[in-house]
This record gives structure tokens, C-alpha cells and sequence, in this order.
């Protein structure tokens, strides 16, 4: 066993915290309002934090273990002129402002507003169906990470009875959740998310600080700099033969990040839970921080020291001591899944590995919290409860989420035992998702943004969408060596969405949707968020600025912002002209990353004190909101009106 007492101890404190957490939140929980999204209290940096967690599970961690240990340095690069775009729609508020100003508890219970009661149960069935083949496969993932950072045994005994520990971790990470969600729906959910990340981010600087004194630049430098021509992974213009995890592979991904917002419905509970839409936009602005020290820190660094280990003669007998548990690990998928981890273990002191081991489960129940809420609320607010034709009654509501959430933590936990992972976990995540999301983006936004938008091009490009990824699916189980991959399936089924709804909605018979009523503009304002929030959205340019529902703070959170975004977009264009014009040397290459991780340390400091302090205001400005409020029992998610 790698971990020792005083490991096990960290282990077991962050879960008894996390409990406490879920004591607390039990007391608040009153209305299906508060189970679903938390009474509607989010505060921007709760949020922010929620966001973040709900996407870092245990399976994340490991999927971009996996990617930069292929890709190296090179995504970071082009990743930053996607800045430019991630920061674009976060002032713009772009979909998550519309959204939460319809004030849908869910995003088909939008579809039913917008469109109709059956298109909502098509969608409603599509997402649930779509996310929990996608969550299938996350408890597995998990188990294995522990198996092999723990160094545990294969099985444990129990009365004398063989267990298996591989289905003993997984029925531990899904049912945990599932205590939790039970106790405190989605604001048990935000209280443990919370606590998760605030130690989350302490623990990633810990471990790239001591990574960073046991493996000095130099080994990293040579390591890096050994890898086959056009393969490069610290020279991002002569990568051209890196597999899968390419330019193509990034620039999906970047279409990807503007078609898809809020299209994902594994935390669409956070979509829902602020107390404002300034407050949704401004979470979104915050996520560009949030993320410094888990995307542009930790999870590219400690991948790259696990290659140097692996390709440097100097660590020949780490390489030595792990390398017979790889290759006894199963899969070729399944060895890559285990590589930076087992690392780890030889890298990592008494107490750090306790902490990584303990963040990793929180990691772990964070995920599957939020998702296991989705889906399960998605199932009965989105298809059950629309073909019923009627709200249900309070506790009766409350009752069916719970089975329902039940049955999908019941659903993974087969599953994961029995499929059998042909892809890396990104491209896998990517091709189910897309069964849902390649359609959807083209809904959302023309339900949002265009009056024309018709019914029939909803169902039209939602139909496209889940063909193509279901298509790209079942293909790739005949032929396993495919050469179009998830990712590229993902951008077809985008692309011929957009495509479909656009010319049914231009061709087919003409609509013209009440927007403002929908959107509770104009006379249809809402009283008690009219308080904190614009009745009439900004026009033009004016979007980029700062408009009067802006406090000092929000302000110098723009201007930091659009600083650091635009600093690095600097650099991109720079750096990328210089070298389509000149030979770029890897050892300046290499001097480049080595001030990029420095940078990144230090801001991943002060995000994570401003973050931590925001947060505790937050989860307080919460309970005491949650204690005082009054409950609307009729606000459960059910849509009046239908328009058939």
C-alpha cells in the first residue's frame, strides 16, 4: 500500500468536513426549488467554484493526465487565443444571461417555453440518454486511479467473502454522492463542491511546487526536447504528427466552447442556482480565473514531469519499479490512464500523497453529484413530469428525483463493469456527449437569440446532431482504427446541426416568438431581480462595457480581466509571427514555458486567497437567504402553457 496512516487521516478529515457540509445544508433544503437549485441563492464565486468542481472530477483529472502527457506543452499554446473568445462570452453573458433570465429550472424546460411540450420530452429523453452512456464509464476511471495511486489489493475480504475492490471504490464514489444529494439536494451539492475546491487549488500549487523542486527544469528541457521530428511538444508549430490531441483536436474544441455553452446538461443545475442573471454573468467572467490554477497550472505541468520521467535516463529506476504494474494493467487505453499517477506515487511525500488521494475522491463525489443530479432531476423534470401533463405534488416530487437519481447511480455502476473502453476518455467523452450537444448548441442559441428560429428546425438539427454522434459511435465499435475520432465526430454533428436549423428555419414557414415575454424583459420584468439587474439588455458595443448594475468590484474584475486576456493574446500574436518568419530554437522554447509555469504559480496564489474569501462570503449570504426566503411550491418546473 503506498499511503500511510497520516495519509488516510487527511483522507478521512476532508470527508468528515465535506459531511459537515451536507449536515448543515439538510436543515435549508424546503421546496423542490431548493433541491433542484438551490432556492435560486448562488452568489457569483460559489458559482464560479461549483462550475469548476462539478467539471474536475476524478475522471477529468486523469483524462487530462492522459492528453498533456501526449500533447505536452503545445494546447497551452493555442489555447490562448481562445482567450479572447472565452472572455468575449463571459461579458457578453453570452447564453448564460438569456438563459437565466427565463428563469427554466432545466434547459428543455427552455425547449418547452420556447418551442413545444414534445420537443422538450424528445430533448429531455436525448440529454438523460446522451448523459449517462457519458457517465458510464466515470466510476471506472475512478476505481482505477485509486487501485493504482493507493497501491490496493485486488480484492478485500469480507466475512470471509472475496470483494472485489475495483466494484467496492466504485460503489463508494456513486453512493456517497447519492447520501448527499438525498440530505441536501443542490445545496448540499454547492457547500461540498465549494469546500472541494478551495482545498483542490491549495493542494495543485503544493504538488507543482515540490514536482518543481524534485525535477529540475534541465531533465524536463531534455526530455521534452527528445521527442520525433514534427512531434514536438514544447514547439506548437512542429506538432503536426502529434496523434489526436492536435490542432484539429484544439480547434474543435474552440468552436466548440461557443456552440455548446450551457449545451452541456452534466451541471446544468449550476446553470440555474444563481440569484441573478448579473450574478450567472459575472461567475462566467470569474471562471476565467478559477481556472488558472487546475487547467493552465497543474494539469499540464505534472503530466509533463511524468513524461521527463519516462524519457529521461536519470529516473531510470522510478520507470523500472512501475513499469510491471503498467503493463499488467489491461488495455493500451487503460496503461495511459495509469501512467501519471503511478509517478506520482514515487514523487510525492508522506502527507502531499494523502491530500492528492483526498482530493481526488472529493474530485470524484463532486462529479458524480452533480451529475447524478442532473440526470437523475432531468429524467422526471423533463420526460415524466411533461408527458404527465400535470404538476406533481410537493413531496411526491421530491420522491420521484430521488429514485430517479437512485436508478441512474445504479445504471453506471453496471455499466462501468461491463464496457470495455476502446478511446482515449477525452475523445470518448466528446462522441457521447455530442449524442446531445451536437444538436443542441443550434437550439439554444437560435431559441435564444433569433425570434425566427421554428419548431421544426429545433427538431430538425437535434435529430442531426445525435445521428452523427451515434453514427461515429456505433463505427467505431466495428472498426476500431477509424480514422475520423470522437472529436472530429463532435465537430460534424456542430456543424450539420447549425446548418439544418438555419435553413428550416429560413425556408419553412415563417414565426415570430415573443422574446421579451420569455426573457421577463419590459413588462414582463420580474420584481425582486429588477432590484439587482437591468430590465433592458445593452445593444452593440455597449455589451463589452460595464453598465449600472456594476459595483466598483465588478468593475476591476473586468479590467483584470481583459488585462491578463489581453497581455497573453499579445504574446500569441507575437510569438506566432515570429516564428512563421523565423527558426525558433527549442531551448527558447523550452526558457518561454519555464516563465509560463512561474507566472501561472504566482497568479494561481492570489486566485486562490481571492477565491477562498469570496467563497466564504457567499456560502454565508446563502443559509442566511435559504433561512428567510419564501418558498413558491408552484415554482417546480412545470411550463402553463403549452404551445403543442
Amino acid at each position: 500500500m503506498n499511503l500511510t496512516w497520516i495519509d488516510w487521516t487527511i483522507v478521512l478529515a476532508l470527508l468528515i468536513l465535506m459531511l459537515g457540509m451536507v449536515m448543515i445544508s439538510k436543515r435549508l433544503v424546503k421546496s423542490v426549488t431548493d433541491f433542484l437549485a438551490a432556492g435560486r441563492t448562488g452568489g457569483r464565486y460559489v458559482i464560479s467554484m461549483f462550475q469548476g468542481t462539478a467539471a474536475l472530477g476524478a475522471i477529468t483529472v486523469v483524462g487530462a493526465f492522459e492528453m498533456n502527457y501526449v500533447a505536452g506543452f503545445n494546447l497551452r499554446w493555442w489555447e490562448m487565443w481562445t482567450a479572447v473568445i472565452l472572455v468575449g462570452m463571459s461579458v457578453l453573458g453570452w447564453v448564460v444571461y438569456r438563459f437565466r433570465q427565463t428563469r427554466a429550472l432545466t434547459m428543455a424546460q427552455f425547449f418547452e417555453m420556447r418551442y413545444s411540450r414534445k420537443f422538450r420530452i424528445f430533448a429531455g429523453l436525448l440529454a438523460f440518454t446522451s448523459g449517462i452512456i457519458n457517465l458510464g464509464i466515470f466510476p471506472a476511471v475512478s476505481a482505477r486511479f485509486f487501485i493504482y495511486f493507493c497501491g490496493l489489493p485486488d480484492y478485500v475480504y469480507v466475512l470471509g467473502i472475496p470483494v472485489s475492490m475495483f466494484a467496492l471504490i466504485m460503489f463508494v464514489v456513486i453512493f456517497i454522492p447519492i447520501y448527499f444529494i438525498f440530505s441536501g439536494g443542490q445545496i448540499a451539492i454547492m457547500f461540498t463542491d465549494f469546500i472541494q475546491g478551495v482545498f483542490v487549488n491549495i493542494v495543485f500549487v503544493l504538488i507543482v511546487i515540490v514536482l518543481m523542486l524534485k525535477v529540475d527544469w534541465t531533465h524536463i528541457g531534455q526530455a521534452l526536447t527528445s521527442a520525433p521530428p514534427d512531434a514536438s511538444l514544447i514547439n506548437p508549430f512542429k506538432s503536426s504528427n502529434v496523434k489526436d490531441f492536435n490542432f484539429w483536436y484544439f480547434f474543435i474544441g474552440m468552436l466548440g466552447l461557443i456552440y455548446t455553452k450551457l449545451s452541456w446538461q452534466g451541471n446544468q443545475a449550476f446553470n440555474v442556482s444563481a440569484k441573478s442573471a448579473h450574478e450567472a454573468k459575472m461567475a462566467d467572467v470569474l471562471t476565467n480565473w478559477r481556472l488558472i490554477p487546475q487547467w493552465g497550472l497543474f494539469l499540464v505541468f505534472v503530466p509533463i514531469v511524468a513524461y521527463t520521467v519516462f524519457h529521461h535516463g536519470d529516473f531510470k529506476s522510478i520507470v523500472d519499479s512501475i513499469q510491471p504494474i503498467i503493463s499488467s494493467a489491461g488495455s493500451p487505453m487503460i496503461q495511459s490512464q495509469v501512467k501519471v499517477p503511478l509517478v506520482l506515487t514515487k514523487l510525492l511525500p508522506v502527507g502531499l500523497m494523502g491530500a492528492f488521494a483526498a482530493i481526488m475522491l472529493a474530485a470524484a463525489i463532486a462529479c458524480h453529484n452533480s451529475y447524478l443530479h442532473s440526470w437523475g432531476s432531468i429524467f422526471i423534470q423533463d420526460f415524466i413530469m411533461p408527458i404527465r401533463q400535470k404538476p406533481f405534488e410537493p413531496q411526491k416530487h421530491m420522491k420521484y428525483l430521488k429514485l430517479s437519481i437512485l436508478g441512474v447511480g445504479f445504471f453506471i455502476f453496471f455499466f462501468s463493469l461491463i464496457f470495455q473502453q476502446s478511446e482515449y476518455i477525452f475523445l470518448f467523452m466528446a462522441i457521447t456527449g455530442s449524442i446531445f450537444v451536437g444538436g443542441s448548441g443550434a437550439v439554444i442559441i437560435g431559441g435564444l437569440y433569433w425570434k425566427r428560429g421554428t419548431t421544426t428546425a429545433a427538431w430538425s438539427a437535434m435529430i442531426t446532431g445525435s445521428s452523427v454522434a451515434v453514427g461515429g459511435i456505433i463505427i467505431q465499435q466495428i472498426i476500431p482504427d477509424f480514422p475520423v475520432n470522437g472529436q472530429m465526430f463532435w465537430g460534424l454533428a456542430m456543424l450539420g446541426s447549425s446548418v439544418v436549423y438555419i435553413l428550416v428555419s429560413m425556408f419553412g414557414k415563417r414565426q415570430s416568438f415573443d422574446m421579451d415575454k420569455m426573457l421577463h424583459r419590459g413588462k414582463y420584468s420580474v420584481e425582486e431581480e429588477i432590484k439587482i439587474t437591468e430590465s433592458q439588455p445593452q445593444k452593440g458595443w455597449k455589451v463589452l462595457g460595464m453598465t449600472k448594475e456594476f459595483t466598483k468590484g465588478d468593475k476591476l474584475i473586468y479590467i483584470a480581466t481583459y488585462t491578463w486576456t489581453f497581455l497573453w493574446v499579445v504574446v500569441f500574436i507575437i510569438g506566432t509571427i515570429y516564428n512563421l518568419t523565423h527558426e525558433v530554437s527549442n531551448i527558447s522554447w523550452m526558457k518561454f514555458w519555464e516563465i509560463y509555469i512561474w507566472i501561472y504559480l504566482l497568479t494561481s496564489i492570489i486566485v486562490i486567497i481571492w477565491f477562498t474569501i469570496g467563497g466564504i462570503i457567499n456560502v454565508k449570504e446563502m443559509m442566511t437567504a435559504l433561512k428567510a426566503m419564501k418558498r413558491d411550491h408552484a415554482d417546480s418546473g412545470y411550463v402553463v402553457n403549452d404551445k403543442s
